[in-house]
């Protein structure tokens, strides 16, 4: 969602790392390509001028002229100053002195609120909770159907009334928690394509009945300047606790991401970041401002690590390594293993500098299935001892994966050089051999300017 917007910060602080000093001038003309890089990624009018004043009076002040790297400490500046304007802080959910915690979910129709019900109902689950779900959305009975067959697919148990009110619903939902002992009860209300009076008056009579001790109002990141809109129309009616962004995997400009903690001040909790039902997270502002300035979010790649790799798998593929018996077999696990992680082009921007150092190079997930398709049309034999595949071998596994013999030749290529360095670390070599090679390179290079100087 932000690649443009941060496309553009990178190539303005580029510009300020190169400068030895920086004049008053200097970070004006920075802080203007900022101001369009904000404004064209849809931010809030409002927010990008109060962002970029503070950032300014920062700017020009002893804080960057009595620094040794004027341009480093301008970006540390704007980095800070994002993060305050995001929330400063990731805010977890109330702690209610009495179980059941009770959560309504709030937002227009479409905003993708009965699915970020569910997956905040799969995230707490997998964090040791008991939730239930609470279908009270009665105006869309397809909303109750998508719910059970999501509450059915996590392992969640849903609540259902298609034929009650919304408010008595919600109660009775409230007495069925307490007696099966779930310990967080998420309430799916309905929405509408407008904020109007009937939406608000069930919203109204839903809260009275369960006396929540979360509101949390979700907004389609997508919708740009129309998400801060619709924002702080729900703040002015309803007293909202928290944000869950929706959608932030789309390809929309995200402005609204940056804007609607300022505007409402109400907090983002959570953000959706995919379609799967685990692509949920706790909304930190200080690794959102790391992606969108380009420095990439490593406590968020190391915490998708931890939770789906396996840790046995892991173990083997290291041993496998030390006695250089690593196939096919075994570079298509790792593969498994990345895949669950989610799209590659996210994860190489979670890695601080590895989106500048790729520059324009594409990032395609469908290379990665490209891979698992070659290797998935080899034989057993051949996945364990890929030096068979010959002409007639090379020719069948291309046609059996869809592609054609250069890319199966070039998959045994790649997989020939990690088996070879592989068997080199494992044997202690490596680092002399790595070393010895630049070595002979060097020499090379002196031997070819000798001969040129002489000539």
């Amino acid at each position: 969602m932000f690649e443009t917007l941060t496309n553009r910060m990178g190539g303005v602080f580029t510009r300020l790392r190169s400068k030895g000093r920086l004049s008053e001038s200097d970070v004006d003309e920075a802080l203007r390509e900022v101001r369009l890089a904000l404004l064209e990624a849809d931010v809030n009018l409002t927010v990008t001028k109060n962002l970029l004043a503070r950032i300014r009076e920062r700017a020009v002040g002893e804080e960057v002229h009595g620094s040794l790297t004027p341009g480093q400490q301008v970006i540390k500046i704007v980095n800070e100053e994002l993060i305050g304007t995001l929330g400063s802080d990731a805010v977890e959910l109330s702690r209610p002195k009495t179980p059941p915690l009770r959560i309504l979910m709030v937002g227009l129709q479409g905003s993708g609120k009965t699915t970020s019900a569910a997956k905040l109902a799969h995230r707490l689950k997998e964090d040791g909770r008991r939730p239930m779900l609470v279908a009270a959305d009665l105006q869309r009975p397809a909303a109750i159907d998508q719910l059970e067959q999501l509450g059915n697919r996590i392992g969640v148990p849903v609540f259902v009334d298609r034929k009650g009110k919304p408010a008595r619903l919600a109660k009775a939902a409230l007495k069925e928690a307490t007696k099966t002992g779930a310990d967080v009860l998420i309430v799916d209300t309905a929405g509408r394509l407008q904020i109007d009076k009937d939406l608000m008056t069930e919203l109204s009579a839903v809260k009275k009945a369960v006396d929540p001790d979360e509101i949390l109002l979700v907004v389609d990141a997508m919708t740009g300047q129309e998400a801060v809109n619709v924002a702080t129309g729900f703040k002015e009616q309803v007293d909202l606790t928290g944000v869950v962004l929706s959608k932030l995997d789309g390809d929309a400009r995200g402005g609204a991401a940056i804007s609607v903690r300022e505007v409402t001040g109400s907090p983002i909790k959570f953000a959706g970041i995919g379609e799967n039902i685990g692509d949920f997270e706790v909304f930190h502002p200080d690794r959102m401002a790391g992606r969108i300035l380009g420095m990439g979010d490593v406590m968020t790649l190391i915490e998708k690590a931890e939770k789906t790799w396996d840790e046995q798998e892991a173990e083997k593929a290291v041993a496998k390594m030390r006695e250089a018996t690593f196939d096919l077999d075994d570079f298509l696990a790792q593969f498994q293993q990345i895949k669950k992680m989610g799209s590659l082009t996210d994860l190489i921007g979670m890695i601080p500098g590895a989106p500048a150092a790729l520059g324009n190079a594409e990032i395609d997930d469908r290379d990665m299935a490209r891979v698992e398709a070659i290797i998935r049309s080899m034989t057993p034999d051949e996945r364990r001892n890929p030096k068979i595949i010959k002409g007639g071998r090379r020719r069948r596994i291309a046609a059996g994966s869809g592609t054609n013999a250069q890319a199966v030749n070039r998959l045994l290529k790649q997989f020939g050089e990690t088996q070879k360095m592989m068997q080199d670390l494992a044997s202690g070599t490596g680092a002399q051999a790595m070393l010895a090679r630049a070595g002979m390179r060097q020499t090379k290079k002196k031997t070819k300017r000798k001969k040129s100087r002489k000539r």
